[in-house]
C-alpha cells in the first residue's frame, strides 16, 4: 500500500469508504547516479532559515543525557515551552510547517476569491468554492434542505437491494461495511482495478469496539449518545433506540473486520476474482446491484482485500432489518456532510471526533478548513498557483541532487548487505535503479473544466467534487495507468513511496525548513530531507514495499533464504517497539508500524552513508558551534521529529496508524545506528544503549 512520512489528520470520514463511491488518492526512472561532491558538501550562499547552520539549538535540553532520551536531547527546551494550539492535537515540526503553507494558500486563494475569474474558469470556481464554504450563514439559513431529498431517500428504503444501490451512488456521502474504490492493479501497474474492502464503522478502529479496558467504554457511551444527538437535530424519531442499535449494529461490523496489522499485508490482500467468483463468494449479497449504481457494471473483475471477512459481513448485511440500516445511513450521512450542514450538526460532530475523541478544545477556523476542502476538490489547481509562488527551480535542482546521492548510497548499502544473496541483490539493484523521484509538482496538472462549481452552494460544491472525482477514475478503468499523476498536491507538507510506480514523491510545501533548506549545513540537510528521502526510498524495501519488484509488479523476487533472513530482522525490530509504551495500558504496535520503523532506521542509515560519501571525513569532523557534522546530521533528524501531542489524539494513533509515535521515531531509531553511539558518546550504561548485536540493521 502507498505509505507517507507523516499520518494524516483523522476526521470521521476518513475511517469510512462508501461502497464504490469513495475515491482512493493514489499515495505515498532509471538514470546514472549523479556524482558526489562540490554541490551538496558546502552550504549554499545565504543564511540559513534556523540558527547559523539549519538547525534551533536553543530548543536543545543540554541537562538530558542524548543516551539517555535523544528526542528530548535534541528538542526538550521547545518541548517545556511550547503549548498546543486550541485548534490542533499535536504541534511539531510538520505541524508548523502546515500551518505555513495553509496561511501561504489562504493569501492565494483569497486574493483570487476577492477578483474571481471568468465562468468556468479554475479561478472562478476556486473563489466561489472558498467563498461559499465560508458563508456559515448562508449555510444555516438553508438548513436541511440541500440534504433532504437524499434524507428522503434513506427513510424510504425498503429492501437490501435499495440498501446496497443507494450506498453505491458517488453523490451519497454515507457508510457501509463492504466498500469499493479503484485504484492500481499492485500485479498490473499499466491498469487500474477495482478494489472491495471491509469498512463501516464510526469509530477509528475496531479495538474501540472490543477493548473493556481503561477509557473505552467510555468512550462507546459517549459516542452512543452523540450519535442520538446527531439524529435529534436532524429531526429524526426514536433516536436514543436508533443509537443503541447503530452501535450494536457498528460492534457485529467490527467483530468482522480483519485486525489492522494483518492488513498491511500486500499479498493477503490482493485476490483477483471474477464477477461470477465475487457472486459466489457471497451468494446472498447483492453486489451487482451495487456495482451498477456505482458505474461499474463493466467491470469483468474485482481485486477482494480482507477475503476472509467478505462472506461474514455480507451476512450480517442481509441479517440486519432494513429499519437499522435506514437508521444507521442516516446518522453517516449527517456526519460526513456536517461541515456543510448547518452549524448545530458540525458542532455536535466536533464535539464528539474532534474534542471527545482527540482532546481538541476548539473548532479550527472556518476558513483554514475551506483551505481543506479546496485542496480535496480543486487542489491542484491551487497547486498550480501555490508553485508560482512559492517554488524555485534551484529547490528542485538540489533536491533532484540529493535524490541521486541517496540512490548510490543505497546501493552500496545494499552491495554491503551479509544477510542479502548475490542473487536477490541484482533485483535489488535493478529496482534501485528504476526508483522515478517525483519533486515539487507535476509536469501536467488536472483538468477540471468538467467539474461545476455554483456560487453560494457550498453543499452542492462538495457533492458534486465527489462525483467529478469518480466519474473521473471510473472513466479511466479500462485505460492505461497514468504515471505523471500525483497522490499529492503540492502544497502538502508530506512526502510518500507509491509501490506499483516504484516512485517516492515530495511535494513542494515540505521542502522547506526544518526538512530543507539550500542555506543550510549540507549535514542537516542529510539528516533532514536526507533521512526523509532515505524513508520514502526505504518503502521500496520495507516488509510490504520489497514484495514488488522493478517494475512494481507484486511478485516473489527473493530467494527464500533472503526472506527468512529480511523477516528474523523485521521480527526483532517490531520486538523492540513493541516495548514502548507513551500511555499507561498502550503499547506501540511493532508489528502494524513495521513498514514505516524499516524505513525511519534503514532510511536514516542510507542518508548517513550519502552525508559521509559526499564529504571527505576531514569536512566531517569540522565544527560548528562545538558540534561536529555527525552530530549536526543526527540533531538535525531529532528535531525534524520535536512534536507534542494530545493523549486523546495519541491513543488513536497507537490504535490506528502505521506510524509510530514522534518520540519513537527519534529514540527508538537512532539507537540502531553504530554512528550515533560514536557522536554522542553513547555508554552502555545509557537507557537507550543497545548492545552492537542487537541493533537492528536491515539496510
Amino acid at each position: 500500500m502507498p505509505s507517507e512520512i507523516m499520518p494524516t489528520r483523522f476526521t470521521p470520514s476518513m475511517s469510512r469508504r462508501v461502497f464504490a463511491a469513495s475515491p482512493f488518492a493514489l499515495l505515498l526512472a532509471s538514470c546514472a547516479s549523479a556524482p558526489m561532491g562540490a554541490q551538496t558538501a558546502t552550504p549554499a550562499r545565504g543564511r540559513p532559515e534556523l540558527g547559523s547552520f539549519g538547525v534551533d539549538l536553543s530548543a536543545r535540553d543540554l541537562t538530558v543525557d542524548p543516551g539517555d532520551d535523544f528526542f528530548r536531547y535534541c528538542s526538550g527546551t521547545w518541548i517545556r515551552d511550547t503549548e498546543i494550539p486550541a485548534d490542533r492535537t499535536r504541534w511539531g515540526a510538520f505541524d508548523i510547517l502546515r500551518a505555513k503553507a495553509e496561511e501561504d494558500v489562504r493569501v492565494i486563494v483569497e486574493e483570487t476569491a476577492a477578483t474571481g475569474g471568468a465562468p468556468g474558469s479554475v479561478e472562478q470556481k476556486i473563489a466561489d468554492f472558498y467563498n461559499s464554504y465560508n458563508d456559515v450563514g448562508a449555510i444555516n439559513a438553508r438548513g436541511l434542505g440541500p440534504a433532504q431529498s437524499d434524507l428522503d431517500a434513506i427513510a424510504a428504503l425498503a429492501t437490501h437491494r435499495d440498501v446496497l444501490a443507494l450506498v453505491a451512488r458517488p453523490d451519497m456521502p454515507v457508510n457501509f461495511p463492504i466498500a469499493a474504490f479503484i485504484s492500481l492493479d499492485q500485479r498490473d501497474p499499466d491498469a487500474y482495478a477495482v478494489l472491495v474492502t471491509h469498512a463501516g464503522l464510526g469509530l477509528p478502529e475496531r479495538e474501540y469496539y472490543r477493548r473493556a479496558d481503561e477509557q473505552f467504554p467510555q468512550i462507546r457511551a459517549d459516542y452512543q449518545a452523540h450519535i442520538a444527538r446527531m439524529l435529534t437535530l436532524a429531526n429524526q424519531q426514536n433516536a436514543e433506540v436508533s443509537a443503541a442499535a447503530i452501535l450494536a449494529l457498528e460492534t457485529e461490523i467490527a467483530e468482522r473486520h480483519w485486525p489492522i496489522a494483518d492488513r498491511r499485508d500486500r499479498s493477503r490482500t490482493y485476490n483477483k476474482m471474477s464477477r461470477a467468483e465475487l457472486r459466489a463468494l457471497a451468494p446472498n449479497l447483492p453486489f451487482d446491484a451495487a456495482l451498477d449504481a456505482a458505474g461499474l457494471g463493466g467491470a469483468a473483475d474485482v481485486v477482494v482485500r480482507e477475503l476472509s471477512a467478505m462472506r461474514p459481513l455480507a451476512d450480517l448485511v442481509m441479517a440486519t432489518p432494513v429499519e437499522t440500516w435506514r437508521a444507521y445511513l442516516t446518522f453517516h450521512y449527517l456526519t460526513n456532510a456536517a461541515h456543510v450542514l448547518p452549524q448545530p450538526l458540525d458542532d455536535e460532530s466536533f464535539d464528539f471526533f474532534g474534542r471527545r475523541l482527540n482532546g481538541q478544545p476548539e473548532q479550527r477556523e472556518r476558513w483554514k478548513r475551506a483551505v481543506q476542502a479546496l485542496d480535496g476538490a480543486l487542489g491542484e489547481a491551487v497547486g498550480q498557483l501555490y508553485v508560482r509562488r512559492h517554488f524555485t527551480p534551484d529547490a528542485k535542482a538540489q533536491m533532484q541532487a540529493l535524490v541521486e546521492n541517496l540512490r548510490r548510497a543505497y546501493g552500496e548499502r545494499i552491495d554491503g548487505l551479509a544477510w542479502m544473496s548475490a542473487e536477490t541483490k541484482v533485483v535489488a539493484r535493478e529496482k534501485l535503479a528504476a526508483f522515478r523521484p517525483k519533486i515539487g509538482y507535476p509536469d501536467r496538472w488536472r483538468d477540471y473544466s468538467a467539474y461545476e462549481v455554483r456560487s453560494g452552494d457550498a453543499f452542492g460544491n462538495v457533492r458534486r467534487a465527489a462525483v467529478f472525482d469518480w466519474s473521473r477514475r471510473v472513466a479511466r478503468l479500462n485505460q492505461r495507468t497514468d504515471r505523471e499523476e500525483w497522490g499529492m498536491t503540492p502544497q502538502t507538507v508530506n512526502a510518500y513511496y507509491n509501490p506499483v510506480f516504484n516512485e517516492i514523491v515530495f511535494p513542494a510545501a515540505i521542502l522547506q525548513a526544518p526538512f530543507f533548506d539550500p542555506h543550510a549545513d549540507p549535514a542537516v540537510n542529510y539528516g533532514a530531507i536526507g533521512g526523509v528521502i532515505g524513508h520514502e526510498m526505504g518503502h521500496g524495501f520495507d516488509d510490504q514495499g520489497a514484495k514488488s519488484d522493478a517494475r512494481g509488479v507484486l511478485r516473489d523476487w527473493w530467494t527464500e533464504g533472503d526472506v527468512a533472513r529480511f523477516t528474523a530482522l523485521g521480527d526483532r525490530l517490531a520486538e523492540q517497539y513493541n516495548a514502548f509504551s507513551p500511555l499507561e495500558g498502550l503499547t506501540v504496535n511493532g508489528r502494524l508500524t513495521l513498514g514505516e520503523n524499516i524505513g525511519d532506521v534503514g532510511g536514516l542509515q542510507v542518508a548517513h552513508k550519502a552525508y559521509e560519501l559526499s564529504a571527505p571525513l576531514s569536512v566531517r569532523a569540522q565544527e560548528l558551534e562545538g558540534l561536529n557534522g555527525d552530530q549536526r546530521f543526527f540533531l538535525a533528524w531529532g528535531q525534524v521529529w520535536r512534536q507534542i501531542i494530545r493523549d486523546g489524539r495519541l491513543r488513536n494513533q497507537l490504535l490506528s496508524d502505521p506510524h509510530s509515535p514522534a518520540e519513537y521515531r527519534v529514540n527508538g531509531v537512532v539507537r540502531n545506528l553504530d554512528a550515533w553511539y560514536a557522536a554522542f558518546d553513547v555508554q552502555a550504561d545509557d537507557a537507550l544503549y543497545l548492545a552492537p548485536d542487537q541493533r537492528v540493521q536491515i539496510w
